[in-house]
Formats: structure tokens, sequence, C-alpha cells
């Protein structure tokens, strides 16, 4: 941790629009699907069009990854942090996500982890709106470009383009990146086509 926190970093947070995302997750929560599984299905699928927020910084140049792994933040019953790696996310399709994800959280709890299940992410992703967490700042982990900080989805009275208001759940992302490698606007299109995803096509992530 004290090592990250030497590392350049600035945060770009961005409001995305639940309704579809929720309306789908209530669709096929029976089915064994979890919340993480779309987020980092989400996730995973976008980084495909943004490879340098996928990256990381290695001896003063990019360092492209060819996988897009995504590790997810879990709280350890004894008060600890550990991150299990979802491995080629972007090509796993929702219900293998779920179960490989219940998977890792269950011998994570129990401390049966590989190393390797939970220290090659390139990419992270901290939920806290489980919490009621509106939205934090995630501190970056070593060896990686960025975090996703996640709160929580709630109903807001917002007003459309024509000034019509109505209730919409959102919820709020911020991103943490190493300023090393990825530049603001970088980051900021990553979240745009992130939202993009989860607000207009997010049955997609069950293709």
């Amino acid at each position: 941790m004290m090592a990250s926190l030497q590392v350049p970093t600035f945060h770009v947070t961005y409001t995305i629009n639940t309704d579809a995302l929720d309306a789908l997750y209530k669709q096929i929560k029976p089915k064994g699907v979890t919340m993480t599984a779309l987020l980092a299905k989400a996730i995973a699928l976008t980084l495909k069009k943004h490879p340098v927020v996928n990256a990381s910084y290695s001896q003063d140049a990019i360092s492209y990854n060819s996988e897009i792994n995504v590790a997810v933040a879990v709280a350890m019953p004894d008060g600890g942090l550990i991150t299990p790696v979802l491995r080629n996310a972007d090509q796993m399709d929702i219900y293998s996500l779920s179960r490989t994800w219940k998977d890792l959280v269950n011998r994570s709890r129990s401390k049966q982890l590989q190393p390797d299940e939970y220290s090659t992410g390139t990419f992270t992703l901290s939920n806290l709106g489980m919490f009621g967490v509106d939205n934090f700042d995630a501190i970056l982990p070593q060896g990686q470009g960025s975090i996703l900080a996640v709160g929580g989805s709630k109903p807001q009275l917002v007003a459309d383009d024509s000034g019509m208001m109505g209730v919409k759940r959102q919820m709020k992302v911020n991103i943490t990146s190493d300023h090393r490698i990825i530049y603001g606007a970088q980051a900021a299109a990553f979240l745009k086509d992130l939202a993009t995803l989860i607000e207009t096509n997010a049955q997609s992530l069950t293709l």
C-alpha cells in the first residue's frame, strides 16, 4: 500500500443510470448470476476498447496486458482484504463468470486460493454499494493501471434533455488511474463507454 501511494494518480467520477442493469439483474438473478459478475463483465468488455486502461507501468514504459483479468476486492472476516481474479473476464459468459466468482469468494474466505488466483489482476473493481456508500476513492493496487470504485445504485430525481423530471436509479463510479500511463481524457472515455454499455446495451452482458 505504501508503494502504491507513491504513484502519481488521479480520479475521475461518473454517474451511471442503472435502470436497465437492475432490470436485467432481477431477470437473471434466479439463474445464479451475481451483480459482481455483471459489473466485471461490463468492465471487461469496455476494457477491450481501451487497452491503455488495462495496461500497467513498467520501466518507464507502458506494459500492455494480453489478458483482461478483473480483480475484485473482497473483505475478509478478520478485517483483511483479498482480490480474487476473474481471468479473461471478457471471454467468459455471464453464467460461468458468476459460478467462478462464487467459487473464488468461498475459497478466499477459507484461505484456499492459489497465488495466481489473487495476484494476476490487470484491473480492479471495488464495490461498496451494498453498504450504502455513495462514492469513494480507491487506492491503486501495485502493478496495475486503474481501479474502479463503485457506489450504491439509488433512485434519484433527474431532468432529461427536455427538462422533464423523473426518477431514475443511478450509481457513481470513481476511477483511480496511474498518471504515468493514462491521461484524464482516456479514463473519462473509458467511463463514458462503460456507462453507454450499462445504460443502453445491458442485455449484451448475457451474450
